[in-house]
């Protein structure tokens, strides 16, 4: 399932740069996560660097878009191949 920034976000600018797939974003009021671009880090690292270097933990999973594994690598496929 792709990552959502909650309100809680406080705008620190942690996360945008540790986003491999350029999900992040700065939004009207906070950052906000593509969910067409987040993989959850699959297929780069082990666990959503996001949600490692928050410090406020309001990065948590989006119940709007729900995901396997499988669902995440093939999003992850897709977006690798299409920036070759």
């Amino acid at each position: 399932m792709a990552l959502y920034i909650t309100d809680e976000c406080i705008n620190c600018d942690v996360c945008e740069p540790q986003c491999p797939n350029g999900a992040i974003s700065m939004g009207p009021e906070i950052y906000v996560i593509d969910p067409a671009k987040c993989t959850e880090c699959v297929g780069h690292f082990n666990e959503p660097q996001c949600q490692v270097f928050c410090p406020v933990e309001c990065i948590i999973p989006d119940p709007e878009h729900p995901e396997d594994q499988a669902a995440l690598m093939e999003k992850y496929r897709r977006l690798t191949a299409a920036a070759s």
